[in-house]
């Protein structure tokens, strides 16, 4: 089926079907890393059936008209559009992925750094600052920062993330020459959104537990209404449970049997059935097994495993294999 392939192996499929030259003006607008990247796919690409075909055509066109209408007629006016063409599920789909692509680019430069530079740049910088250089650059990249920072300093950086709304073109301009003096061998990686709820959730949802433990607590004090939205955002492994089936096949085909043996030791009957039922009987008589014969196992080490399976479950979802939906709806396998 089509959503088992790579959105690369959908690309390379999509420029196979129009032929020599149609895709030949495509490419012309692509960058090379790209063209490399594309052309290694299309040689290793193996033969994909007309239902296949078809399927990544349809994906392919219902995110050039959620882009189209967009652009025409803003957001408001492309969710109803899309919502009559696709109903509502595919619309918040289209949506959710085509906005990642159409964020406006700023402080490029910090995303090729090295976090332990950006540490070393950051750590005597107002908090203020911090938190824009952060919500800029990428969430992994963010939070290690984080992790370095002093422990009174991240609560403020969290709170100032999350807060952030549209701050002033001029002062970004100013802010962004300072940084990038100092970072001036970094270059652009991919685009990024400005701060919010979302992206405060998303760096939360990459550091260490006990550091997520230490914010929240210190930060509810402060402000339980912001806490809750950034939990209200975040994926944990609890939230698996929400998942539809097809969603947790498919992580699963990619888990280490051992994180999954590790990660389900301390889990609650409710969880294990989702798992169990989207295993083949073989797997689950091994994870059983497994399980059975695991004694003292520390509760750090099942944190790690089940931070490994959620970051499995986050990359499907960037590259667009699956959607976790942040909106009470169901989640949509694409």
């Amino acid at each position: 089926m089509s959503n088992m392939l790579t959105p690369s192996q959908k690309a390379s499929a999509l420029l196979i079907s129009m032929g020599p030259e149609r895709a030949a003006k495509v490419i012309r607008h692509l960058s090379d890393t790209d063209v490399e990247r594309l052309s290694l796919e299309i040689s290793k690409l193996r033969r994909v059936d007309s239902n296949e075909m078809e399927a990544i055509v349809e994906d392919f066109y219902g995110m050039y008209l959620t882009q189209k209408v967009i652009t025409e007629g803003g957001v408001i006016q492309a969710k109803e559009i899309l919502e009559k063409a696709f109903g509502p599920q595919l619309a918040s789909s289209y949506l959710d992925r085509v906005s990642r692509s159409m964020r406006v680019k700023i402080f490029d430069f910090i995303r090729k750094a090295d976090y332990k530079n950006l540490v070393s740049v950051l750590q005597n910088e107002h908090p203020q600052t911090i938190a824009l250089a952060l919500a800029y650059a990428g969430a992994n990249q963010s939070s290690l920062v984080l992790g370095e920072l002093h422990k009174d300093i991240r609560v403020d950086v969290v709170e100032r993330i999350a807060k952030l709304d549209n701050p002033h073109p001029e002062f970004l301009k100013v802010l962004e020459k300072v940084l990038e003096s100092k970072l001036s061998t970094m270059i652009t990686l991919e685009v990024q959104e400005i701060g919010g709820v979302h992206h405060a959730a998303d760096i939360m949802n990459r550091v260490e537990r006990g550091i997520e433990k230490h914010v929240f607590d210190e930060l509810n004090q402060k402000n339980p209404s912001l806490v809750q939205q950034i939990r209200e955002k975040m994926f944990v492994f609890e939230d698996i449970i929400n998942l539809d089936d097809n969603s947790v096949q498919l992580f699963i085909r990619e888990v280490d049997a051992k994180d999954l043996a590790v990660a389900l030791k301390i889990a609650n009957n409710d969880l294990l059935d989702v798992f169990f039922r989207n295993m083949s009987s073989r797997m689950q008589e091994t994870i059983k097994s497994d399980m059975e014969y695991l004694k003292n196992v520390r509760m750090s080490d099942v944190e790690k495993a089940q931070q490994r399976i959620v970051a499995i479950v986050r990359r499907l979802e960037e590259e667009g294999q699956l959607v976790i939906s942040k909106g009470g709806l169901d989640d949509v396998f694409v």
